[in-house]
This record gives structure tokens, C-alpha cells and sequence, in this order.
């Protein structure tokens, strides 16, 4: 987080995390689209539509006193470029994990999650997280194996952790994850910001 004291703005880093093919630069397309940003996004695609590098974008709110400005990002979920997540995860301070939900996918999600955790160590618990479980309206869903992620990432040693469904490509569930992120970073926020250029 950085202090603006001679502008007034709050600058926070905000990272959707977790493996290839997951929802992550859908979620964070409808977020911006929500606001009427989507011009504000960029990003870094192959020519299958896969995320290289990152997703980038800014969303700034105008507070009474203070501005907060959100720095966005995606961290890529293809091994071939995992060089450059410990570099898109410099200085955050939430993130949101996204999960995908089928079934067949668990090892990808704890395999992503684990290489989340090696990078922090012990300061993961700290970090307000919020874990979207995308891809919830899908048929070979098991809740059974969705639960199982969960237990094995020891939920109870997190001071800030919230789980919630997406539904990506509808936009479901995207601004629930985002608000409660929010939430976390600051509890005593009041979300009756407007939003700026």
C-alpha cells in the first residue's frame, strides 16, 4: 500500500491469482466492464487469447478526503511464463484466488495454490484473501472435491479469508469477490465512493 500525502491517494495492489484457463482475465474484464472501464484494462494476449504476461488496470475511486486507487492485476497461469508471477505479486496487498470448479481440475488448483503459498511462506495467512470457486454452474462440478482444496489449505490459519462462487462469463459472483477484498483491506470503509477517471 502507498501514501500519497501531498495528493491524497491511497494506492492499493489488487492480484487475481490461480491456474491457466480458470476465469481469472474474465473476471477481471467483467469487473472493469461493471464500471464502465473496460477501455482501462490492457492486456498482454497470444494469439489464442491466453494471457502471456499479465492483465493490467486501474480503478480509481474520489473519497471525501482521499482517493483510492486501485492498481489491478492478473498473474499469468501458464507454467511457460511462471518467471514472471513472483514479479506480478511484488508489494500486494489482497488477492483473489480463482478456483476452477470442475472436478477433474483439483490438482491444477492445489498445484497453483502451493505456488502461491512457497512465494509467501508464512506471511500468506496475513494477506486478505478471497477464493472464487469460477466455473460454479458448470454440470460435473463435485462439491465433494471443492471441499477437499479447502481442507487442504487450512483455512483456520488465515486472519482474512472469504470463499464465494463465480460464474465469470455471466459476471456472477465477480463484484461480491471485489467488495469483499475491499472489505478486508479496509474494514472501516464505507464503499459511497465515486468512481473517476
Amino acid at each position: 500500500m502507498i501514501f500519497d500525502y501531498e495528493n491524497k491517494i491511497l494506492q492499493v495492489k489488487l492480484v487475481y491469482y490461480g491456474p491457466a484457463m480458470s476465469g481469472k482475465t474474465t473476471s477481471i474484464k467483467y469487473l472493469f466492464s461493471y464500471f464502465n472501464k473496460g477501455e482501462k484494462l490492457k492486456s498482454i494476449d497470444s494469439s489464442v487469447g491466453r494471457t502471456l504476461f499479465f492483465d493490467f488496470g486501474v480503478l480509481n475511486f474520489k473519497g471525501a478526503d482521499w482517493s483510492l486507487k486501485f492498481l489491478i492485476y492478473s498473474a499469468t497461469g501458464q507454467d511457460f511464463y511462471a518467471s514472471t508471477r513472483p514479479a506480478t505479486l511484488n508489494g500486494v496487498d489482497g488477492l483473489i484466488f480463482v478456483v476452477d470448479s470442475r472436478a477433474t481440475y483439483i490438482q491444477h488448483n492445489l498445484r497453483s495454490w502451493n505456488e502461491l503459498r512457497s512465494m509467501f511462506g508464512d506471511q500468506i495467512y496475513e494477506i486478505p484473501i478471497v477464493i472464487s470457486f469460477n466455473k460454479s454452474d458448470l454440470i460435473e462440478i463435485l462439491n465433494i472435491e471443492n471441499n477437499q482444496f479447502l481442507q487442504l489449505i487450512d483455512l483456520g490459519r488465515f486472519r482474512y479469508i472469504s470463499i464465494n462462487k463465480t460464474i465469470a462469463l455471466r459476471g456472477q459472483g465477480i463484484l461480491d469477490a471485489f467488495n469483499k477484498l475491499i472489505t478486508f483491506i479496509f474494514p472501516q470503509l464505507t464503499l459511497n465512493m465515486s468512481l473517476t477517471n
